[in-house]
């Protein structure tokens, strides 16, 4: 692939490189760094003057990464100055989350750029979510290295951070995705002296591939038989359905503790 046909993912980036081997060693796999360098070992006459040296994009990985850290790092510390640390980190691992890397990646059509070797392009390495996630962290540092923080951070706020904070925003369940419900629960439970709650399938319903789980969750005073308080989730996975139970659970528990305190 020449450097004019990246011409397409420079506009999609708002962004034109000053110098264009950033560009390609960004897109580099090593699958095909490694057949280059073993077809000029195999062939002197192939690693002649004419043919260029390519560099895989690992290392600009590796600085991609903490770019995109730093900078997501900077902007949840300043929109919610009002979180607490354990919050603001679940918020940051989801926005750097190779699972929304790729979501990023794959709106901008960057596995059409990646260069890759035969072999992993025979295997559908252009779909690849590891090697779309790495390719855009490959990205974000050769724009960094190219121009500077400054285009770095527009890509990544653009791109990555401010769809993804909007559409969590508009579906009201922002505070949903980022707590974990039955960590917080646990953490209630073991404060206030009672048993780990118990967790258990009430229902699976719909086919295999459209599945609705319905989970309960117990909780049990010490040496109790009897539930304290029970309540159930539904939801697509048995994860997220637990988190619902966990979260109506502990919800119920906080609104009586109140009451619970005073004296009779």
């Amino acid at each position: 692939m020449k450097s004019e046909d990246f011409a397409q993912l420079e506009s999609a980036l708002e962004y034109h490189f000053s110098d264009p081997s950033l560009l390609r060693q960004a897109l580099t796999h090593s699958s095909l760094a490694h057949e280059m360098e073993t077809k000029s070992a195999a062939d002197p006459l192939e690693g002649s003057a004419d043919t260029p040296t390519l560099t895989d994009n690992e290392q600009f990985e590796f600085l991609g990464d903490a770019v995109l850290g730093l900078v997501t790092s900077e902007l949840l510390f300043q929109r919610f100055p009002e979180c607490k640390e354990g919050r603001l980190s679940k918020m940051r691992a989801h926005l750097v989350s190779a699972r929304h890397l790729v979501k990023v990646a794959r709106n901008l059509q960057l596995g059409h750029y990646l260069l890759l070797g035969r072999g992993e392009e025979r295997s559908g390495g252009r779909a690849k979510p590891a090697l779309l996630a790495d390719g855009l962290e490959a990205l974000i540092a050769a724009i960094y290295l190219d121009g500077g923080m400054e285009p770095a951070r527009k890509l990544i706020i653009d791109r990555v951070i401010e769809p993804e904070l909007k559409r969590l925003e508009s579906n009201e369940d922002i505070d949903d995705h980022f707590t974990d419900y039955k960590s917080a629960l646990q953490e209630w439970v073991q404060a206030k002296g009672f048993c780990q709650p118990m967790y258990s399938v009430v229902s699976e319903m719909g086919p295999e591939h459209k599945k609705l789980f319905t989970m309960e969750v117990r909780i049990v005073e010490q040496g109790g038989q009897e539930p304290l308080y029970a309540a159930t989730g539904e939801d697509s996975t048995k994860k997220k359905a637990e988190q619902q139970a966990a979260k109506i659970a502990l919800e119920h528990l906080r609104a009586q503790e109140p009451m619970q305190a005073e004296p009779a």
